[in-house]
């Protein structure tokens, strides 16, 4: 694999630390969806491995070979050897997304996990399309959104959805889980070479793993019982599955909209980050490529969409180039068609495996404010407070539902006397990944005197809030009514300073 691709090197040392850190990331969300489909659904294993599994390997490797070769040929156009590969998986908010609101409601309802199953692809199919059809307006709006806008919010993911969770599974065990995390921040964050130059992210996971075993935290009867259901399985065609989704998806049919659209706008923010670490792609191209793998994903068997990962300024900075977005893909496929992440459960801790989705999250985090001017840094921190929102209400809905009741339920005025202000939590929670998009780019044109352009979005916050994208539960006119009239009363606002302070606005500092 050292070889060169006219003039690219497949390649490089550096790669070995990029497989590691986005194999795991991969791998740690296929073993959670495993889990949950298994465990929090009861799917049946033919389902889970023999349907959704393969699907799900071939899906991510497909994106992952044309990344690689999106890679080699933008080092080739620009004469370059630094060029890093876009990183690509199950979107994980996605994930979490149409087991929780799309499949789950299915099963507790019918309790036929085929039919659930079946629903979850009509979903995927239609937010798919819905993706491919933002693939045409993405790159017009990437280039009207300032960066602080794009990589602000893009930080509110990368910290509540990709680093909380990991953080407060490796504090419940801190004896495998630190000694992880220490290698990796001294590896990735430090820039400091491991003993016999073993890659940081490869000794990080062994060294979790011995530790588990020689403590206890691991037993070998477990793996016994995995080995013994290991299966190969192939993806195989499900259009019969899939029009039978269609007959029961009309109630979940408007969340596809909202979703594929919240799915276009994290490829484009997760694109901006690639430019901000020198990688300038093709928006359309990639976003794309994302659209029509999920379609391939629900014509074979995956509920879940494809997307562009956040990490590609962790995983260059460490080295990584081409080569280990493929190979992860390749290995992805592997362990999907033969059926061993129940095997991997039992052997790797989980815990040895998350410090590195908590390094992603600090890589993200840092780099909005890194690559964005100084003066917008109110504005990436704008831009996160929608995801601090839409987290915090995950939490308080999770108890609640384990209480066996629901905040609806419970009554807003009783957990205002408690000092959760949960309804406001709820509004600003919805739609989170453009809200802060919004919020962040307002915020910038502000800070620049560039009124008028603030104008546009405080107009395009009122549109989709009318329409329920976002700021609401559902889709429907005037869902979000009085956020709409917020929007645009700052819009006229925004249009008396555009008018009355000229010299300022046309002084203003481009972003």
């Amino acid at each position: 694999m050292k070889s060169d691709f006219d003039g690219v090197k497949l390649w490089v040392k550096g790669d070995w630390n990029g497989f590691f850190g986005l194999f795991t990331n991969n791998l740690t969300n296929l073993m959670v969806l495993a889990g949950i489909l298994r465990f929090g659904l009861k799917m049946p294993e033919e389902i889970v491995y023999g349907r959704i599994m393969p699907a799900l390997g071939l899906t991510v490797f497909c994106n992952a070979l044309y990344y690689f070769w999106m890679g080699a040929r933008l080092g080739r156009s620009e004469k370059r050897l630094d060029v890093t590969s876009l990183p690509s998986g199950v979107s994980v908010p996605h994930m979490f997304i149409i087991v929780f609101m799309i499949m789950g409601p299915v099963y507790f309802k019918t309790k036929d996990a085929v039919m659930a199953w079946q629903v979850g692809l009509a979903w995927c199919f239609i937010e798919a399309i819905v993706a491919i059809i933002g693939a045409f307006i993405g790159p017009w709006l990437r280039s009207h959104t300032p960066r602080a806008a794009m990589l602000g919010t893009l930080a509110g993911v990368s910290i509540c959805l990709i680093s909380m969770r990991p953080a407060m599974q490796s504090w419940e065990v801190p004896y495998i889980a630190f000694v992880s995390l220490t290698i990796i921040l001294i590896g990735f964050i430090g820039r400091q070479k491991m003993p016999g130059n073993i890659p940081a992210g490869l000794l990080a996971i062994v060294a979790g793993t011995a530790i588990g075993w020689l403590t206890g935290y691991m037993h070998p009867q477990a793996v016994a019982e995995a080995a013994a259901s290991v299966k190969f399985s192939w993806p195989l065609p499900s259009l019969s599955a899939l029009v039978k989704g269609f007959h029961l998806i009309a109630p979940y049919i408007a969340s596809a909209i909202p979703l594929g659209i919240y799915n276009f706008f994290e490829s484009m923010d997760n694109l901006e980050s690639a430019s901000a670490a020198g990688d300038n792609y093709n928006t359309r191209e990639a976003m794309l490529v994302d659209g029509f793998s999920s379609l391939l994903g629900s014509l074979v068997g995956s509920p879940f969409p494809i997307a562009i990962y956040i990490g590609h300024a962790g995983w260059k900075s460490v080295g990584a180039r081409i080569g280990y977005s493929l190979a992860s893909g390749v290995c992805v496929l592997l362990v999907c068609f033969t059926g061993i992440i129940p095997l991997l459960l039992s052997i790797i801790p989980l815990v040895a495996l998350v410090p590195l989705l908590l390094y992603i999250g600090l890589a993200i985090g840092a780099q909005a404010f890194q690559a964005s001017p100084s003066r917008h840094a109110p504005a990436v921190v704008i831009g996160m407070v929608p995801w601090l929102a839409n987290w915090g209400q995950t939490l308080i809905d999770n108890a609640l539902s384990a209480a066996g009741t629901s905040a609806h339920a419970l009554g807003y005025a009783k957990l205002m006397q408690a000092d959760v202000i949960y309804r406001g939590m709820e509004i600003l929670g919805a739609g989170a990944i453009i809200v802060g998009m919004l919020l962040a780019a307002i915020t910038a044109y502000i800070i620049d005197n560039r009124y008028r352009e603030a104008t546009y979005f405080a107009i395009g916050g009122a549109v989709l809030s009318f329409f329920g994208i976002i700021h609401a539960t559902k889709i429907g006119l005037g869902t979000a009514m009085w956020p709409a009239v917020g929007y645009l009363l700052m819009a006229a606002i925004f249009l008396v300073m555009s008018r009355f302070r000229p010299d300022e606005e046309e002084g203003g500092v481009n972003v």
